[in-house]
């Protein structure tokens, strides 16, 4: 794993996300859908992808925002612009 790449991205992510919709860190898994299971809002939505983009300083495009729909891909939204990150400052 690239040295910019925290181990532990996924339980961060969690816990931001947690924090963000103040819900208990047990309710969040990779398969939690914001949506469905969590009742998250667009707005509610943004707000997580805004507090991720300050968190890990990455840039998260437009069109992928509604992409973004759980914990899993959240983290893998990160860890992509992390690496990609990681690949262009080489």
């Amino acid at each position: 794993m690239p040295e910019n790449i925290p181990d532990n991205l996924e339980e961060q992510i969690k816990q931001l996300i947690a924090q963000t919709i103040q819900r208990p860190l047990d309710d969040l898994k990779p398969e939690t859908n914001f949506y469905n299971d969590l009742g998250v809002d667009s707005i509610k939505g943004i707000e997580i992808t805004v507090n991720i983009e300050r968190k890990f300083k990455v840039k998260v495009r437009d069109e992928q925002i509604p992409q973004i729909t759980t914990v899993g891909e959240a983290v893998q939204i990160v860890r992509d612009a992390l690496a990609k990150q990681k690949n262009s400052s080489n």
